[in-house]
């Protein structure tokens, strides 16, 4: 894994290098050169497998983090590259063209967070979220009571207990 850092560290401005297994590391990479580094990656270093993409909140620094997270299956070794995004302008370059099936990445992360991918194909389209009009979930300041108390009407709960409900409506002779 050091190997693969010091290649990846010679080509592109890294930060905030772990490797938190044997077959396993992580590196921060400039948004500008990030898919620069993983086209590097795929093309020269083998990384053949984009296993997958994911976003952290980072509400407080006003950040989002994306991590890339590639495999290389001659040696057996997943790298991921993460990088930074302001939240308040969440926009990062497509890879759709690298992988096909990163645009179903793209557009969970658009949906879910708000993070914009331009040129994705499809991108803008509801894909889990069907006429869903609030703001995107999966960021740490919303409000999800908030959100339900103004969306769906409310109905008064009873609780019943299991065993009362199963003797009652399945086993009504019992």
């Amino acid at each position: 894994m050091n190997k693969i850092y010091e290649d990846l560290s010679s080509r592109f401005t890294l930060s905030d290098y772990h490797q938190q297994r044997d077959n396993l590391a992580f590196v921060t990479v400039e948004k500008a050169q990030l898919v620069s580094a993983i086209t590097y990656m795929r093309d020269y270093l083998k990384f053949t497998h984009l296993v997958l993409m994911t976003s952290v909140d980072w509400l407080e620094q006003g950040k989002f983090q994306l991590t890339y997270l590639l495999h290389n299956y001659e040696l057996h070794v997943n790298f991921g590259l993460k990088v930074m995004l302001d939240r308040d302008n969440a926009v990062m370059d497509t890879i759709h063209h690298l992988w096909g099936h990163a645009r179903v990445y793209q557009r969970e992360l658009h949906e879910m967070f708000g993070i914009d991918f331009p040129g994705s194909p499809g991108v803008n389209e509801p894909m889990i979220l069907e006429s869903w009009q609030g703001p995107p979930p999966m960021r740490r300041d919303f409000d999800t009571k908030k959100y339900s108390e103004e969306t769906f009407d409310h109905r008064p709960r009873q609780h019943v207990e299991p065993e009362d409900y199963l003797r009652q409506n399945l086993y009504p002779e019992d």
